[in-house]
């Protein structure tokens, strides 16, 4: 049997990294801190289906995501369809998916929409060679787009996603954002949601010998003079290795009066969480798939109609629509009640489309979730601080969310790190190997 290796963390990084470190035949532990695996891709029954708490797709593009799904037997299992995108401005709703539906975009002047197009078709070029990872994307913004755009629509959105700290966003992250999504695209899905996925990486992991603890949060990280000391409520492993795919202050907690403390450069990051409501519904609403909502009396800043992608069978024969916004987890709207929210947000949402008779008889069950950690806040110059896969002098490598900058978070992208972070350890492991051989030989 090759190396102990724990992973911490079963949302998508962690499974993947414990499928391949199994697969490869070494002696896996996968931990969970919840009663569930999945991360942001948990799920919950409701009647006789399983539903995603948090919604969730497929890109063409998605190729180490892609790869695992291949990997677990479930490419038969995934289907693509074209989706659409409207939007919602001071109340009122657009199509905007095509050049004519953007001439039709009132909100802005017919020369800023002109320029809106031009822009956003050369942006991707606009942005080679330049520093973006020291410009803030609200500078860089107005100065193509104007600042009437900026202001009207681009600010709004990134306050959505980012709060109070949106302007100041690397343009890098921004621009890399570009091409994996568009207006107009096909997104894919798996027949029975995360679920499926989930099950069969839990099951392939047992399958090659892995082992998986849910309820185990860690509690400490040791380093000891041979790998690492993981300290549970009732247990303690001795790992040669660890994996930590959690959001970097859950790591840093492990590590508290530790002799592992001082090696590890915190960059201190600020996280987005989510509160997210599903509303089932009796009716389709304007058959787009994502619609941000910008100055429309709503708390809540985007919708995705599900069933534009998803069969209406995952749901029992209802139409399902995600609302959602970004907050952080101290936040009042974070910490309330869960029914007074989806009372208030059903008021809202009904307010949209007053044109549609859409009442709240069309409104079947709302359920609310929440998680704390969905998207690290990056500040100027981010690369320079991210995080190293290797914390130093320790057996510890590092695939969080907080390190695929400056690709987007994701499922795919924390896949892909995975991935990254194996291949790495695979090399760390040959290295050392070698050493001890040579060491022999002298």
């Amino acid at each position: 049997m090759k190396n102990k290796i724990v992973v911490i963390g079963a949302g998508i990084a962690g499974l993947a990294a414990s499928h391949k470190l199994a697969k490869d035949g070494y002696n896996v532990t996968l931990l969970e801190s919840n009663s569930q695996l999945g991360g942001l891709g948990t799920f919950f029954k409701h009647n006789d289906q399983w539903i995603d708490k948090f919604y969730h797709c497929q890109m063409p593009s998605d190729d180490p995501l892609l790869k695992l799904i291949d990997d677990v037997d479930l490419t038969n299992q995934l289907y693509w369809k074209p989706t659409r995108m409207g939007f919602i401005v001071d109340g009122k709703r657009y199509s905007f998916n095509t050049a004519i539906d953007l001439l039709k975009f009132r909100p802005i002047t017919f020369f800023e929409r002109l320029r809106f197009g031009v822009i956003s078709l050369l942006l991707r070029y606009l942005g080679k060679g330049k520093d973006l990872d020291n410009l803030p994307i609200e500078k860089w913004f107005k100065d193509l787009y104007g600042a009437n755009i900026w202001n009207k629509i681009l600010k709004q959105l990134f306050l959505s996603k980012f709060g109070d700290h949106s302007g100041n966003l690397p343009a890098l992250y921004i621009w890399q954002r570009l091409g994996r999504e568009k207006n107009v695209a096909t997104r894919g899905y798996l027949n029975g949601g995360l679920k499926t996925l989930i099950d069969s990486i839990e099951k392939k992991i047992k399958e090659y010998g892995g082992e998986i603890k849910v309820n185990s949060p860690v509690k400490k990280l040791i380093k000891t003079e041979t790998g690492v000391e993981v300290v549970l409520e009732n247990e303690t492993i001795d790992a040669d290795w660890v994996i930590s795919t959690i959001p970097i202050p859950q790591f840093v907690n492990t590590m508290i009066e530790t002799n592992i403390s001082k090696s590890f450069n915190d960059p201190k990051l600020t996280y987005q969480g989510v509160v997210n409501a599903l509303f089932f519904l009796n009716r389709p609403l304007d058959n787009f798939y994502w619609i941000p909502v910008v100055n429309s009396n709503t708390e809540f800043d985007g919708i995705v109609e599900m069933t534009e992608l998803v069969k209406k069978e995952q749901y029992g024969n209802k139409n399902m629509v995600y609302v959602m916004k970004y907050c952080h987890r101290d936040s009042d709207l974070f910490l309330e009640n869960e029914k007074t929210i989806a009372e208030r947000w059903k008021k809202q949402l009904i307010s949209l489309y007053p044109d549609i008779n859409f009442t709240e008889d069309d409104i079947s069950d709302i359920k609310i979730f929440k998680a704390p950690f969905v998207e690290p806040i990056y500040p100027l110059g981010y690369s320079k601080i991210k995080p190293q896969m290797k914390v130093p002098d320790t057996n510890i490598i590092l695939a969080t969310s907080a390190q695929v900058y400056p690709n987007i978070t994701s499922w795919n992208a924390s896949t892909g790190l995975a991935n990254k972070a194996i291949e790495y350890l695979y090399k760390l492991e040959k290295s050392n190997s070698e050493k001890k051989e040579l060491n022999k030989a002298i």
